[in-house]
């Protein structure tokens, strides 16, 4: 089952679309408030396969949420508004939205809408900035060039990756990251950081991607 981010301030349609894609097996987490949507969404990055957003919310406007969530994840945006100018739809593809539904609409629509981007996202690699991730070969690309990456080196850039902008401690990289010696992990971790930062091209003194996190680990800026 997949689970879809509902951002809808009008109660009445956050409940037809969320019983709708329900009975498409779909498990939707609504929210009417984009401030509680984007604290949770922070704290279950990987756990949505879509997020629906409506664009006319109260605390921000929808295109400055569809800008955040950009900022934090990789995962599919599908805008829902009335607001069906075409400099809207511009505009809200220039932020990252995936696809744009302007009301009123078949909840039909929005499930195919939904289904499309699945079997893309199933079949194609993950963009994430300057790279380019194959989760099923294993491999990572940077600019279009594959990376010759260990295994371990895969694994922390991998999870890098997926928290954009998050400090991870080493011990919750040693934890994510199977090969690591537990006695000595800290020092392995940071030889690992080290080898991969080199194959990235990476200076640790002025950092582009892995910056170093005092007290705490590394924080990927890329």
């Amino acid at each position: 089952m997949h689970n879809i981010l509902l951002i809808e301030d009008d109660l009445d349609m956050q409940t037809l679309i969320g019983d709708y894609l329900q009975n498409y097996e779909f498990h939707v987490d609504s929210f009417d408030k984009p401030n509680d949507a984007l604290s949770h969404l922070e704290k279950n990055r990987d756990l949505y396969s879509v997020v629906v957003l409506d664009l006319m919310l109260p605390q921000m406007d929808g295109f400055d949420v569809c800008k955040k969530i950009r900022s934090m994840s990789n995962v599919p945006i599908i805008i829902s508004s009335a607001r069906g100018e075409m400099s809207d739809k511009i505009l809200g593809f220039d932020l990252g939205a995936d696809d744009y539904l302007a009301k009123p609409y078949e909840p039909r629509e929005l499930v195919l809408r939904i289904n499309s981007i699945l079997r893309r996202n199933t079949s194609q690699s993950k963009i994430v900035g300057d790279f380019e991730i194959n989760e099923s070969s294993h491999e990572i690309k940077i600019d279009g060039l594959l990376l010759d990456l260990t295994k371990i080196e895969y694994d922390i850039l991998h999870l890098f990756l997926k928290n954009i902008a998050k400090p991870l401690s080493r011990e919750s990289i040693a934890n994510a990251v199977a090969g690591i010696e537990y006695n000595s992990k800290d020092r392995a971790i940071d030889m690992h950081i080290s080898n991969l930062r080199h194959k990235l091209g990476d200076d640790p003194k002025d950092p582009r991607y892995i910056k170093s996190v005092w007290g705490i680990g590394y924080k990927f800026i890329g």
